[in-house]
């Protein structure tokens, strides 16, 4: 996505309408203060003392550049990479001004995926436990549609939604977005990536033109950077530089044939022995040929890519997030939304043109104050674009040989965990603490053989140690959940 045409110009002119709002004022703060504290913004006590127990102590980088610019009332375009509290950023904007006793939708933020909807929602609710009675309502697909509307009808402050979506919902007439104050897009440029244009113009058209507009974005092409300022009054743009350390995040290089790819990440893999992986493949025809072949040898392995249902979609985001699946194989695009908090490796299959989305996909390890690594294969054609990426870092990358990657002794190439898919979930009052106490008490299972507990409205997703799976299967089977029989079976980490 790099040429767009006058349509894509006039949408962002519908869809960067600024505030016709001139406000200046100076957010003052008490003296000797630190500039990166919160209670140096003019914050309302209540969302300081949340924000508090929260532990949130001092701004991300993103959010000292940010939130003074949003609690002035502008219209913002701000880029920062994943993880960089960029959620926290609009949230605690937009619930300033939220007025609780008003009960409309005051809020709109746009999602590329459902997994990062649900990701803002939950975050915002968080963030909003300073006031009584804030709704979030989040409105994707792949959910029944008449609960949304039934919770339409009675009413929200933050809407946060998918574009396909919100815009059934505009042509049904259930959603009224005439009270909008601030409008965000999270991930714009991915939306548009992922052929989203005409459902984002419509959705926007549907707000009033006097409004806050708020861009978040981990990159932000040149192009789209271009288009918007042509139009936006008086904009704001801040950037949070999208490097990083080296002491966080070891990267290598290694020069291989172009047909030789998938056997070098076979063997990286067996060298290295991550716990979990993310691999990236620019097209989804070699994303199914990897987890194939890495299938073939063992490994616990899955692809990711466009055009697979959302039920499916979301069995294997929460295998690889349970750790029942070690190895994601995925494009860029399908694999925006994600939040793995733990992650061993990345591996660049493929070189990416856009040196971002390079930096983007390496900032998926290293999270927190863990380390991370990063490996990434270059066939001789793909030089060029490894030199963009060391103009961009201003350093040089570090090459390794393949040949030195010797298999690791011992250890098993399969995932840790299996998951048990149980036939029941929210409707039928599932909750975690069910499971758990069910696998702790009647099948003697201890807690660190139970992993991560996902219950959806009618499936419950549980991870279960490798070696006790079978046990538990075989107890639950005989009506071990509160006294009750659910069908069940084992999820294979095989999608073809």
């Amino acid at each position: 996505m790099r040429i767009f045409g006058a349509g894509f110009c006039g949408f962002f002119m519908r869809l960067l309408m600024p505030v016709r709002l001139r406000v200046h004022f100076r957010i003052t703060q008490a003296p000797n203060m630190n500039p990166s504290s919160f209670a140096a913004l003019a914050l309302s006590p209540a969302m300081l003392s949340n924000l508090d127990a929260l532990g949130y102590r001092e701004m991300t980088p993103i959010q000292a550049q940010s939130l003074p610019v949003i609690l002035q009332l502008r219209d913002l375009i701000a880029q920062a990479k994943t993880g960089s509290g960029k959620t926290a950023a609009f949230g605690i904007g937009m619930l300033q001004k939220l007025n609780p006793t008003w009960f409309a939708i005051q809020a709109l933020v746009i999602c590329p995926t459902r997994e990062l909807a649900d990701q803002v929602s939950n975050e915002l609710r968080r963030l909003a436990r300073f006031a009584d009675n804030i709704k979030v309502l989040t409105l994707c697909g792949g959910a029944p549609m008449r609960p949304q509307i039934a919770s339409l009808e009675h009413g929200a402050h933050i809407v946060v939604g998918t574009p396909g979506r919100l815009r059934d919902h505009i042509s049904r007439n259930t959603i009224n977005l005439s009270t909008v104050q601030t409008l965000v897009l999270d991930e714009a440029d991915r939306m548009v990536d992922m052929g989203f244009y005409e459902e984002i113009a419509g959705i926007v058209s549907a707000c009033p033109e006097r409004r806050q507009t708020l861009l978040f974005s981990a990159t932000y092409p040149d192009d789209i950077r271009k288009a918007s300022a042509e139009f936006l009054r008086d904009p704001v743009e801040v950037k949070v530089e999208a490097q990083h350390d080296d002491s966080q995040i070891e990267q290598r290089f290694y020069e291989v044939g172009y047909d030789d790819r998938n056997a070098a990440v076979a063997t990286l893999l067996k060298h290295y022995r991550p716990v979990s992986t993310l691999a990236f493949c620019n097209t989804k025809i070699h994303c199914r040929e990897l987890a194939a072949e890495l299938r073939a040898q063992g490994f616990s392995a899955l692809a990711l890519y466009g055009e697979l249902e959302q039920r499916e979609r979301d069995e294997i985001l929460v295998l690889f997030a349970n750790q029942s699946c070690s190895v994601l194989v995925a494009t860029d695009v399908a694999a925006r939304g994600l939040d793995i908090q733990s992650l061993g490796a990345v591996i660049n299959v493929d070189v990416s043109k856009d040196t971002e989305v390079h930096i983007h996909r390496i900032g998926r390890t290293g999270r927190g104050q863990g380390k991370g690594l990063a490996l990434s294969l270059c066939a001789p054609n793909e030089k060029k674009w490894v030199k963009l990426i060391e103009e961009y870092q201003q350093k040089s990358v570090q090459w390794f040989d393949l040949k030195s990657a010797e298999p690791a002794e011992g250890g098993d190439l399969h995932a840790p965990m299996v998951t048990l898919c149980i036939m029941g979930g929210k409707k039928d009052k599932l909750r975690p603490g069910d499971l758990l106490g069910a696998l702790t008490g009647d099948v003697g299972l201890t807690k660190d053989q139970v992993g991560k507990i996902n219950v959806f409205e009618f499936m419950t997703y549980v991870a279960l140690d490798r070696r006790v799976a079978d046990k538990a299967y075989a107890s639950l089977s005989n009506g071990n959940i509160k006294g009750r029989n659910f069908k069940m079976r084992f999820i294979e980490t095989d999608n073809g």
